[in-house]
């Protein structure tokens, strides 16, 4: 048994780097965007499509990735996905303009879209029932890892490219830091591709195409021959008993029958997103840079942020098969409706003076005499104080120095910003992050779990891609603190539906799951 566990434990580490490189190409964008904004001229609108375009693709991906897996195999699928994040990290990188960039960000999209579905899909097909939850959080920390690695990675590369260290300048770090940023994808993505060469077929697909002896090996090597023959009877079982229906369509997915796990799966799936996690990890430091803090010190931060992910996901490893899914949920929401809470009270209290003292010594090449109109005038908000440098300066270099004016104005609390961001990504990680992905492989019968996943993780995505497309226009427009109480209200309607509708699914099988959920 030890050995099994041992073989199965292995594969879906293997299988779950990618969730590793969905959540670095996608997180890596955050130290990218202060860059990229004044180099590329853009508005904050194309800002939030520099950052949502690769999720766009990623939610067309989900649409197919499910179906094609279920044609050509799960392990194909990720092998191509591999693929694509190389080939995006290169193109991005290397990109002379805003309109090639958006192309090999939404190359990488596609490998996203395609690797969130099919990785804890793959991962539950070759899981022992008592360990699957365990197994399939692997891909959420794996996420979450490659979230962390993207934040600490842009930090030393805004640090060296800054040392004045000969090595650094040869490699242009300073000059061009944000493309090193995006290019260093490229090696975990050519790991993950020569990794996926050492792991089996899953052994339900090869039912699915009626290879039963190579599934009966695959299963032998996963749960041992005991369960292996009885999980091969369990299968072909539900497999036959669905022979009679046509091919598998989206109408399918509607059937009275599925409507419970079906409103569950897409309650879910638009509460991870709504509640702003996106919104945290995509522009974190921006985020940080709102309160004052300064550049450097906001990309320090956002490591916090990683390491706290990283940190509360193993928690939710840890209890998610012992305390179950439902009381995670529950916590989770919880914490994290009062730490947005905590977030807009912040950055309501906050108000905005400049003087003289404060601009001369942040040392940036501006007319005083343009500033001039600003000195002594408290503002009371953000957005007014935003609105005053773009009128005093212009577009263009209220971009450039937004974040050092804000940084010499602002009267706030750090802390308590710091506090709620960790405090809102811990209660994330410990519950919606990795707790949804598990849900979505339980829920759905096997007949329709590839359509099904493929269909809920298109409205996750579609939602992820709204909220980081406005995330920058919403901090322009409405303002921080108004921004963080709009999640935090998402965040406790969705606390009331967890507590009446969502069910507990820990150690049961997928079988017994299915007679349970699905209404006959």
């Amino acid at each position: 048994m030890k050995k099994n566990r041992f073989f199965s434990t292995r594969v879906a580490i293997i299988v779950a780097v990618g969730g590793f490189l969905m959540g670095f190409d996608a997180s890596v964008i955050s130290g990218v965007v202060r860059f990229i904004e004044p180099e590329f001229g853009l508005t904050k609108l194309q800002l939030g499509w520099a950052v949502g375009s690769l999720t766009l693709t990623a939610t067309l991906a989900m649409l197919f990735s499910g179906a094609l897996s279920d044609r050509i195999g799960r392990r194909a699928v990720l092998k191509l996905a591999a693929v694509l994040f190389g080939v995006s990290a290169i193109g991005s990188a290397l990109a002379p303009d805003f309109f090639t960039f958006v192309i090999a960000r939404m190359i990488g999209g596609l490998g996203v879209g395609a690797s969130l579905i099919i990785a804890p899909m793959y991962i539950a097909e070759i899981s022992p029932a008592k360990i699957r939850g365990k197994l399939v959080s692997l891909n959420q920390l794996n996420i979450v890892v490659g979230i962390s690695a993207a934040f600490f990675s842009n930090y030393l590369i805004l640090r060296w490219g800054q040392s004045g260290a000969a090595w650094a300048e040869t490699l242009m770090l300073g000059e061009h830091a944000w493309r090193w940023m995006l290019g260093v994808e490229t090696l975990p993505a050519i790991i993950y591709f020569i990794g996926l060469f050492f792991v089996p077929a899953s052994p339900r697909w090869q039912i699915m195409k009626g290879n039963i002896k190579e599934a009966s090996t695959t299963l032998t090597k996963l749960v041992g021959s005991d369960a292996a023959e009885q999980q091969l009877k369990d299968v072909q079982k539900s497999l036959k008993a669905d022979e009679h229906r046509e091919k598998v369509s989206i109408k399918e997915i509607f059937h009275p029958s599925l409507r419970y796990v079906l409103m569950i799966g897409v309650t879910l799936a638009i509460l991870q997103q709504i509640t702003g996690i996106n919104a945290v990890f995509f522009y974190a430091p921006m985020i940080f840079e709102q309160s004052g803090i300064g550049t450097d010190a906001s990309f320090m931060q956002a490591v916090l942020v990683g390491l706290t992910n990283v940190v509360f996901t193993v928690l939710a490893i840890l209890f998610i098969d012992r305390l179950g899914r439902r009381p995670l949920l529950i916590a989770g929401l919880t914490g994290i409706t009062a730490a947005m809470m905590l977030l807009a009270y912040g950055f309501n209290s906050a108000t905005y003076q400049l003087d003289p003292e404060q601009v001369e010594a942040l040392e940036i090449p501006l007319d005083e005499e343009l500033l001039g109109s600003l000195y002594g005038i408290t503002y009371q908000s953000d957005v007014h104080f935003k609105q005053a440098i773009v009128q005093v300066l212009g577009q263009e270099a209220a971009v450039e120095y937004e974040a050092v004016l804000i940084q010499a104005a602002i009267d706030v609390k750090p802390g308590l910003i710091l506090f709620g961001i960790l405090g809102f990504v811990a209660s994330f990680a410990i519950s919606l992050g990795p707790v949804m992905w598990v849900m979505f492989s339980e829920l759905f019968p096997l007949r329709v779990k590839g359509l099904a996943i493929s269909f809920a993780g298109f409205i996750n995505s579609a939602f992820s891609f709204l909220v980081q497309l406005v995330f920058p226009w919403e901090l322009a427009t409405i303002g921080s603190s108004f921004t963080f109480l709009i999640y935090g209200l998402f965040a406790a309607a969705g606390l009331i539906f967890v507590w009446k509708f969502v069910p507990e699914t820990k150690n049961k099988t997928l079988e017994e799951l299915e007679v349970q959920l699905v209404r006959k």
